[in-house]
């Protein structure tokens, strides 16, 4: 596998570059070391990166959390250190939980500090994660094409189904998730023989749909919904798309390879990291 992940990056680097977007760009965070998530926490008017730093698949003890202001300022570059490569990020209960690889870190937010490691058994490699409105974790398994769930600190297997195709970001939406796949047959420079797409997973029945009009457009990464838009990313492209029910995706801006797990204040701010280039990007949105 980190062969595999190695190779991504090599493939990617060979990508000819497309100019960022301009149209609504806020700031740019810079000096990050492979920022693969931006989440906002709302609590105390911040956003937290998480930093890969290494291999997104090696265990090396490289990877690290930092807090920046809402105008792009690092306040803290090494905020939680002790990860290996922390990727989606969820809060939930007072605390932050990071996928990393095979675990689930837990982090204090009023402190930063690592407080708990979660084993995921099984798991190969963690990536996405969100919290829905009974404060349940969930955290997605790209390579296994499963999705667990965590109550406090116990992991649990959710839904294990071929039709996630690589799931790779999540978002807890009212009685749903909302799951962005990589897609299916992963190649060693990780695109893939069938392009992912947009699903939703009922949360009670564990039913796995897919949203119609976005099937099989991208290598898909990060993925939220603000009322009733869903944004998403797809990393190879640099690609990130809007979406509305009963439309098909539209592309709202366009970076360089590398855009990956998305964040957002909620109503009119996307956070949008940039892992090749070590930046996150703030976008205003229409």
């Amino acid at each position: 596998m980190n062969t595999l992940i190695t190779s991504t990056f090599i493939a990617v680097i060979g990508i000819a570059a497309v100019p960022a977007a301009e149209a609504g760009e806020l700031w740019r965070a810079t000096g990050l070391e492979q920022p693969e998530s931006a989440l906002f926490d709302a609590a105390d008017n911040r956003i937290i990166v998480s930093n890969i730093s290494g291999n997104p698949g090696e265990a090396d003890g490289n990877g690290y959390l930092s807090v920046l202001s809402l105008d792009g300022k690092t306040v803290t570059q090494h905020w939680t250190d002790g990860m290996d490569a922390p990727k989606g990020m969820a809060i939930s209960g007072g605390k932050l939980y990071v996928a990393d690889i095979t675990k689930v870190r837990v982090v204090d937010l009023a402190s930063g500090k690592l407080v708990a490691s979660i084993s995921v058994p099984n798991a190969v490699f963690l990536n996405d994660m969100t919290s829905d409105q009974s404060g349940k974790v969930y955290v997605t398994d790209m390579l296994a094409d499963a999705i667990y769930r965590i109550d406090g600190d116990r992991p649990e297997p959710f839904v294990k189904d071929g039709a996630l195709a690589s799931p790779n970001g999540i978002f807890a939406d009212g009685g749903r998730l909302i799951v962005a796949s990589w897609g299916k047959g992963i190649k060693p420079d990780f695109s893939t023989t069938e392009l992912g797409g947009l699903l939703s997973v009922d949360i009670a029945s564990k039913v796995v749909s897919p949203l119609p009009g976005a099937q099989k457009f991208a290598d898909l990464d990060g993925v939220l919904a603000i009322g009733g838009t869903i944004y998403t990313t797809a990393y190879m492209t640099g690609t990130l798309y809007r979406y509305h029910a009963g439309g098909a995706p539209e592309v709202v801006a366009q970076f360089k390879p590398g855009s990956a797990d998305i964040g957002t204040d909620g109503k009119s701010i996307l956070y949008v990291p940039l892992m090749n280039e070590g930046e996150v990007v703030a976008l205003k949105l229409d």
